[in-house]
């Protein structure tokens, strides 16, 4: 690509995410590896990340500010992911969370089940190590939802209106 096209896509892109808007993540896991693994794939769907180390970072941080979706871990070191759903009804929080945690599926249905009760929307839950392609997928798919366009990514196949087979 000539110098000149590559300026003019990266300024269409970048128009594109200023009319569209960056969406605000939270990322609360205690481990900064897996931290910086989710933060690089929300930012690459159109995320502004910020991250949370514990259990009281992650809370102080939903008291002050809007989010537009948080990842979680269920297991911390100053807490698990219950105290931060209950802190996350409290704030009045409405917006859907990921759960990322390495703790077995049972754990992660019953924090979807605690996340229904608290009146949240659990978006997804998924086994560490995480898959970051299927993030991606998850993120890009609520940003579309967000701005009011088709969901296009699923698992192995293009969707959305365009897409639709006939018959």
């Amino acid at each position: 690509m000539r110098r000149e096209q590559r300026t003019e896509a990266e300024q269409n892109g970048i128009h594109a995410d200023k009319l569209l808007g960056l969406l605000d993540l939270l990322v609360i896991d205690d481990d900064a590896t897996q931290r910086m693994l989710i933060a690089g794939a929300a930012e690459k769907a159109g995320y502004a990340v910020t991250h949370a180390a514990s259990c009281a970072e992650g809370i102080g941080l939903i008291r002050v500010k809007h989010f537009d979706c948080i990842t979680l871990d269920l297991k911390l070191e100053d807490g698990d992911g219950a105290d931060v759903m209950r802190a996350m009804a409290a704030a009045k929080y409405e917006g859907p969370m990921i759960v990322i945690s390495g703790m077995s599926s049972p754990h992660r249905r019953a924090s979807r089940d605690l996340a229904r009760s608290l009146g949240m929307e659990l978006l997804q839950s998924f086994p560490k190590p995480i898959d970051l392609a299927a993030l991606r997928i998850s993120l890009a798919n609520l940003r579309s939802t967000v701005a009011g366009l088709p969901i296009v990514h699923s698992w192995g196949e293009v969707c959305g209106p365009r897409f639709e087979r006939n018959g």
